[in-house]
């Protein structure tokens, strides 16, 4: 068996207008590093065609910033199909096709032509050579057989048995040193490292809908802590402000809706602020600040659900709410930070077109307008935080951008960031203590068929299996998928979020996999956004509500990928960075295929409990009340196998004592 590209060099594709680019964020290799960059390239590349193709590729990396390859992408739109319209010797192989193709599908992907998923630079892989060779290594992919990538790297198939992965990734796994924004740009741009976000590089990303669910818990939540909200009502009457519109962040608007606040989310962005309207993710569209707030005060007085995309700068309209008095109940930010200085952020002023030539043209000019930016955006918060205000982060890296744009008074403890900032990230108040701590996180699946019947028998199957009177948040969760269908959530293929516990997901996804047994449903692709319970370390985000010191390590994270590889999960993947940037944050995550065998139920029944519990075990022993009491329950109920290490609590007042009678002094 020989894979690899064609000797015949494929027609150059014709770009479709209307449809958006990855922007040029410049180029900085030196001499040396470029030679190595086109030598990279040119190795895919049948040695025959490299005349012909050396000074094309050299010209995308000088006028794009990076070597994509255009000429190896498929014609078309990369829409997902059913299953059973690809070939592969394995039904995993077929699968990991299916999602492939939705990751980079037009209605899915942020720029489709350079890989980007979402997140503004978060790519299913390099280039489209890699996209060709992987997309040949699934075919010929075997259950006897591993495909491994690195970095979007295809590094080919390994001997294993039918209980391992069929594919493991990992993405951007920097050595410690050189684990920092400048050296990995280095790196993507000669083509050795891939910004896998979380589920691109993993390919389990489904549009927005994959963060709606986190998004409406985040915001009830919120509205039940801060505002009043009785835990059987809603938000309808207060008001949301938030901005970005994009691959993660579009999940706002909808969230906001479904929760019944009236939402106001700022984009500067108007292709996505287009896509979002197309899709039916928001209901109203103005570049005027008066006539955004007029719309949300309007449902506000009426107590119906609003969401309104600004076409304008985040700075602008909280300045003006600032400047009218005008109260926002809860506030945050989801525009990429991870990626701030990449044209994650954009600088108040200036236009989206602006921002984009800057990018290219003058990044020292571009970071200097961001940073003034950021400044602008702390001291319009503060103010309105003053006011009574509840902004919490929304885990985008926004405070840390803030603290390295100069303004450290944001941190918490004056010194440095490691105990975090001011202001609560959305995991430290809300999503930690009141469903990580307990196991709940967003499990998704997706219907390999293609067939939306499918979807909504798994919707019915998945709410016979949650105890609503269980805990309220079985009640939620019973309610969302309840009205999954109406909220219209489906972008691309048939998929679906659903927060769950360690026992409701396994739970689920016996149940779904009976279901392909029967021939109830086609089979299907179960994982979970790698934000979640132990899926990722980050001090700035999922390990936010971590006290112990141990928010730093990204022990957690290595180990549910560590896990699920030898518990035989499909699909296993580790990346470096994820929502809030390169050296911020290990993440990881699976997929895992329903075919109906009894394989299958052996495997769910060891690796879903594994996937929860391990970040729950962690949660409990940073001494998280909630995670502590769920990890003692199942201690109890799973004793026959199982063992979480409980922590043994010291008394406040003789710590307190000690420390007083050592005569301990702040450094």
């Amino acid at each position: 068996m020989t894979i690899t590209l064609s000797e015949k060099l494929p027609a150059y594709p014709t770009f479709v207008e209307g449809i958006r680019r990855a922007p040029d964020r410049g180029y900085r290799l030196t001499p040396a590093q470029t030679e190595t960059a086109l030598r990279n390239a040119l190795r895919y590349i049948p040695q025959a065609l490299h005349a012909e193709l050396a000074p094309e590729l050299m010209d995308e990396l000088l006028t794009r910033g990076k070597i994509y390859g255009y000429r190896y992408r498929p014609p078309g739109d990369l829409k997902a199909k059913p299953i059973d319209q690809y070939r592969g010797n394995c039904i995993e192989g077929k699968a990991f096709q299916v999602m492939i193709d939705n990751n980079l599908c037009f209605d899915i992907a942020l720029y489709p032509y350079e890989l980007v998923t979402y997140g503004e630079t978060g790519q299913v892989c390099q280039n489209w050579m890699q996209y060709r060779l992987i997309k040949q290594y699934l075919e010929a992919l075997t259950q006897d057989q591993t495909l491994v990538i690195e970095s979007g790297h295809p590094l080919g198939l390994f001997k294993s048995k039918p209980e391992a992965p069929r594919v493991i990734i990992t993405n951007s796994m920097m050595v410690g040193m050189f684990d920092n924004q400048k050296d990995w740009e280095i790196a993507a741009q000669m083509g050795v490292a891939n910004y896998g976000q979380m589920t691109a590089g993993g390919w389990m990303y489904i549009g927005p809908q994959g963060i709606v669910h986190g998004t409406f818990n985040t915001l009830l939540n919120a509205g039940r802590m801060k505002l009043g909200v009785p835990q059987d009502g809603n938000l309808n009457g207060h008001l949301f402000v938030s901005s970005g519109l994009g691959g993660m962040s579009g999940a706002q608007p909808k969230a906001a809706e479904i929760a019944g606040a009236a939402a106001i989310i700022a984009e500067v962005d108007e292709s996505r602020i287009e896509t979002r309207c197309r899709q039916g993710w928001v209901q109203h569209t103005t570049d005027n600040l008066e006539e955004a707030y007029r719309l949300a005060a309007e449902a506000m007085a009426e107590r119906r659900p609003c969401s309104i995309a600004y076409h304008g700068n985040i700075v602008n309209l909280l300045e003006y709410a600032l400047h009218h008095d005008i109260h926002i109940e809860l506030l945050s930010d989801q525009t990429s930070c991870h990626a701030v200085y990449e044209g994650g952020y954009c600088p108040a002023g200036i236009t989206f077109k602006e921002r984009t030539a800057l990018l290219k043209d003058d990044r020292e000019t571009f970071a200097e307008m961001v940073n003034e930016t950021l400044r602008r955006h702390y001291q319009v918060i503060k103010a309105l935080v003053a006011r009574g205000t509840y902004f919490f982060d929304y885990g985008n890296s926004f405070m840390k951008a803030i603290y390295d744009a100069g303004v450290t008074e944001i941190s918490r403890n004056g010194v440095d960031e490691k105990d975090g900032f001011i202001w609560p990230s959305y995991v430290e108040d809300i999503m930690g203590p009141q469903l990580f701590d307990y196991g709940y996180g967003p499990f998704r699946w997706v219907c390999l068929s293609g067939k939306h019947e499918d979807l909504i028998k798994t919707d019915h199957a998945a709410m016979e299996c949650i105890p609503k009177e269980r805990r309220g948040q079985d009640m939620d969760n019973w309610i969302w998928i309840r009205d999954a269908e109406q909220n219209q959530l489906v972008v691309g293929t048939q998929a679906r979020i659903l927060y769950q516990d360690a026992l409701g997901r396994m739970n689920i996804a016996l149940r779904f996999n009976e279901m392909v047994r029967r021939g109830e449903v086609g089979p299907i692709m179960l994982g979970r956004d790698h934000h979640d319970v132990s899926g990722t370390d980050s001090p700035f985000r999922e390990t936010a509500n971590i006290k112990d010191g141990s928010n730093v390590m990204a022990d957690m994270a290595v180990q549910c990928f560590a896990g699920n590889c030898a518990r035989g999960m499909s699909l296993v993947a580790l990346h470096n960075g994820g929502g809030v940037g390169i050296g911020k944050a290990v993440n990881g995550g699976f997929g895992m295929v329903c075919d109906g065998s009894e394989r299958v139920d052996e495997i769910l029944r060891s690796s879903m409990l594994w996937d929860v519990m391990g970040g729950v075990a962690r949660r409990s022993w940073a001494r998280n009340p909630n995670a502590m009491q769920t990890s003692a329950e199942f201690n109890e109920t799973h004793a026959d196998g199982y063992h979480i290490t409980l922590p043994h609590l010291a008394d406040d007042e003789l710590i307190k004592e000690v420390l007083k009678d050592k005569r301990i002094k702040q450094l």
